[in-house]
Parts: structure tokens; sequence; C-alpha cells
């Protein structure tokens, strides 16, 4: 049977959403939704900052971390896809019903509320908002937010499928009330179906900004660390008595070192929480340095494991809990001496240690150990560029004389290792068998080295002193 030609057979109609109108000019109506999702995912970073402290077992705790250098990078795509329209300003003002939401999410009764809210609530409703718009819009006219959206929502599966599994483990029933008024404040917004209104006048501030909410202090510790007898500090004291003479000693302390940097990322959640004032590039450079450190922690853990070894083997439990110092309001003053210290004394200190260590791992045959080293020096050298990129500004704000940061810190590390080493000198430690904290290091040693022995366990130079 003959078909019709081509050109008779009637059209389908159109149903994608269009996004300009007859008022529209050089903005069509994504930008307006850009603006509303990228503030979204800086206030579901600001969430995570805030609750996420509270997590203490170590592979939801790593996930967090993880999940704040995702949210930087989902603000890192929005704000990329902002600017490449004409006039296209990625800190442009948003409706103050949005920050009215993050503000209900953030006070919640609890971590496990907080979570409910987070996840089981805001980030629904985002990742809907996202997929009705991606399949009504026209999938060629706007394909670059479309593909951008589709990133976004990929990242997204992960964190829902984190949140199941966390809830398999810990089942919670959200308190009505919250979970009522969280629900409210989402039907404010309208789900996020478009644009909330926007009063110039009375924008949307950052979350928790306007609010008392106040960071609680990071607590608890893993259940694999509960009831160990080991004391860390003690252990310590063994391994900085032989430091600079035992490549042994060494490589059981940079494994030790890297798992204890994984307290780091919970003070730097706190950075982010509480600078506000900054400008967001110093939020993601952040949330990358602590994406960096959370993942030092876990390779230093990682590597004793290979060696059959375990948190509670080494007494890492009695150094979980942060100081609680963040949990007062930080301005630009504290900023700058947490940023300081880290970048300036404690990184820049160490690169001559690692690099040795590196090359001493290298030619005693332990390539994974040698790697362990690399991966962190190359990491710590773009956090010591951080620290020079964001310390001048924030010693403006702070009003703290800047003029010579580079001579101070060398004056400080040179001291700090002086004192390191009178310590270490003077220290009353017993390195013989009538130690029982000598033995138990001892013991660790030979557990190690009968694993993965080093072909220059004999033969290695005396080092360089620890830098603090």
């Amino acid at each position: 049977m003959p078909t019709a030609p081509l050109e008779t057979v009637p059209a389908a109609p159109v149903t994608h959403q269009v996004l300009v109108d007859a008022q529209t000019r050089l903005k069509p109506k994504t930008v307006a939704r850009l603006c509303d999702w990228q503030y979204l995912e800086r206030s579901l970073q600001r969430l995570l900052c805030a609750w996420g402290r509270e997590l203490c077992e170590w592979d939801d705790k790593k996930t967090i971390h993880r999940m704040v250098w995702e949210q930087a990078e989902c603000v890192r795509r929005l704000r990329e896809r902002l600017s490449e329209f004409p006039g296209g300003n990625p800190d442009a003002a948003v409706g103050r019903k949005l920050e009215t939401l993050a503000n209900t999410v953030l006070r919640a009764p609890g971590l496990e509320d907080a979570l409910d809210g987070v996840f089981a609530n805001l980030l629904p409703s985002m990742i809907t908002s996202y997929v009705v718009f991606s399949r009504s819009v026209n999938p060629v006219h706007d394909a670059p937010t479309v593909a951008m959206l589709h990133e976004i929502c990929t990242i997204k599966e992960q964190h829902r499928l984190w949140y199941r599994e966390y809830r398999r483990r810990h089942p919670h029933v959200t308190e009505s009330a919250y979970r009522d008024r969280v629900q409210a404040a989402l039907g404010d917004c309208g789900h996020f179906a478009e644009a909330v209104a926007v009063d110039e006048n009375d924008a949307a501030e950052p979350c928790g900004k306007n609010t008392d909410f106040r960071l609680k202090a990071a607590h608890g510790i893993p259940a694999e660390c509960e009831g160990h007898t080991v004391d860390l500090g003690r252990l310590g004291a063994c391994m900085d008595r032989e430091f600079t003479t035992s490549i042994e000693a060494r490589r059981l302390f940079w494994m030790i070192g890297y798992l204890l940097e994984f307290n780091i990322p919970d003070d730097q959640m706190a950075w982010i929480w509480h600078s506000h004032f900054m400008p967001w590039g110093f939020h993601q450079d952040v949330s990358r340095h602590l994406w960096d450190e959370s993942r030092h922690g876990d390779s230093g853990y990682a590597r004793l494991k290979d060696f059959g070894l375990g948190l509670r083997d080494v007494g890492y439990g009695r150094y979980w809990t942060p100081p609680e110092k963040y949990a007062a309001p930080a301005g630009p003053k504290e900023m700058y001496e947490a940023l300081y210290g880290i970048g300036m004394i404690a990184e820049t200190a160490h690169f001559s240690v690692k690099q040795e260590a590196y090359q001493d791992f290298r030619d005693g045959g332990d390539m994974e150990s040698a790697e362990m080293m690399l991966f962190d020096i190359i990491d710590e050298t773009t956090h010591v560029q951080y620290a020079h990129r964001w310390l001048p500004l924030l010693a403006e704000k702070a009003g703290i004389d800047h003029s010579d940061y580079k001579e101070r810190a060398a004056r400080e590390r040179a001291q700090k290792q002086e004192e390191w080493v009178r310590r270490t000198a003077e220290s009353a430690v017993v390195m013989d068998d009538s130690n029982p904290d000598y033995v138990y290091y001892r013991g660790l040693l030979e557990k190690i080295r009968r694993q993965k022995p080093l072909s220059n366990a004999a033969t290695c130079p005396v080092r360089s002193p620890k830098p603090m």
C-alpha cells in the first residue's frame, strides 16, 4: 500500500518548554534556574559541613568528606555554565525563600533528622527539578545545560545510594514536625519547578548565616577503636627516637602520620561553614584540600591494613575528637591563622622528610609505600599554593600585617624543628625490653618486616629530623 509523501505527514506537536518569551532579551529562563540551582548546591554543601562532622564511623565520614568535594564540583559546573550566558553572574541574587528552605533543613533536631532533611527531602526535589528540566526543554538548543545536569544527577545518584545503605544500618523515623516544616518550605519554593522570585533588596544569604546555629564538636570514635589499649602518644615517642636512623621506623610513622590527617577535614568543614565572607574560589580550594586530607588519612589506614593492622593497633581512637575551637563563629583572623598553620608551617615543613621517605621506600623495594608518599607530595604542593593564593585576602579582611609572612613562616618552621630535636634528645622513653611500649613497637616493626622487608634497611643513611 503506497505511503503518503513526507511533506503531507502532519508534524508532531512541539511539546518542549520554550525558554524565551516576548520579553526575553539575551537571558533565557535557563539563567534564573541555574542561579537557583547553584545556590541550592552551595547550601547542600554547607549542610553537609554543618552536620557531617558528627558522623564517626570511618567509611561514613570519608564519604561525607568526598561529598563536600563533589558538591564543590556541582557548583563549579553550574557557575561555569552561568558565566557562558551574556551577562550571566554566578553570584547573582536569588529568592529569599531558598534561604528560608536551607535554614529550615539546617535546624534539625539532631544528626539523623538532618540527614533525612538533606537526603530524603531536599535532594530528591533538586534531582526532580534537574530531570524535569532536562526532559522538557529542547535537547539541542540548551544541550550544554542538559549534559551538565546529567553529570550532576550521576553524582547525586551515588549520594542517594550511600544514604539508602546508611539507613539500612541506622533505621530512623524523621521527627514529624521537622519533616512537615521542610516540606512546607519546599512547597513555598514550588519544589523548584521554576525559578523563585527575586527581590534584589531582600535576596537570599548563605545557609545558616542568619541563624543562631552553632557547629557541634565532632564526637565519637569508630566502633573498631572501642576498648583499645594502645597509647599512640607513647608509641609515637618510640618512633621519634628512631626516626632519623631507621627507615623501618619511618615507614611505620608515615602510615600512622597519614592516618592522623583524617582528622583535618573536620576542621576544614568548619572553615567552609564560617567563611561565608570569602569568594567561591576559596571554598572550592578548601573543598579539594579537605578531600585530599581525607584521602591521605585513608591511604595511611589502607597501608596499615596491607600489613594486617587496624585503627586499634595504633591507638587511633584517642585522637578521634578534633578541637572544639571552631564551634564558636570564626572570622577572617581565625581563618588566616588556620590556613597559615597548615599551608605555611605543617605542609611546607614536611617536604624534605617526605621526599627522603619516597626515595628510601623506592630504593628499598616498597613501591606501594613510595607511591603513598609521592601522591601526598603532589597534593601538598597544591595545598601550599592555596595558602599563597588566599592568605593575602584573608589578611586584608582581618587587618593583619602580611608583608613578611614567608620569612615569618621560615623562622617558625626552624623553631619547631629545633624544639622537636630538643624534645627527642631529652625524651625519657626507655628503648629496651623493660619498656612494654618499646616491646610493642618492635613487634609492629617485625610484623611489617615479615610481610615486606626493605632491601636497604641496614644501609639507608641517617635522614633529616622531623619538622615538628
